[in-house]
């Protein structure tokens, strides 16, 4: 986890360092939906690796962004869900999906 010293000064930089990558964001977009587990990830965000996958999650486990959950069966089950703190960008996802729509509609 990234101490607060350790975040840039600017709070855009600090949004960008914590959520800034393409992969970071879809999966947030389908954690924003419901419980997702790993290779329901993996199938649904084409083109990502494993690793990368398994990283980001990962990082943002860490930043506290999301949290795993293993359930206590044969064979293990484990979901990926937002936490209240990843629960709380679904304002910027919103506001990236709006204007990508606008930015859509006007290239036509």
């Amino acid at each position: 986890m990234v101490t607060k010293k350790e975040l840039p000064a600017c709070p855009v930089a600090t949004t960008v360092q914590i959520i800034g990558s393409k992969w970071k964001l879809l999966i947030i977009r389908n954690l924003m939906e419901r419980p997702w587990r790993f290779n329901e990830l993996k199938n649904d965000l084409e083109g990502i690796s494993q690793k990368v996958l398994s990283d980001s999650l990962r990082s943002m486990e860490e930043d506290g962004i999301i949290v795993r959950n293993v359930y206590p069966e044969v064979p293990p089950k484990v979901e990926y869900s937002l936490t209240e703190l990843g629960k709380s960008m679904r304002p910027i996802l919103d506001a990236m999906a709006a204007w990508g729509t606008e930015y859509k509609a006007s290239r036509n």
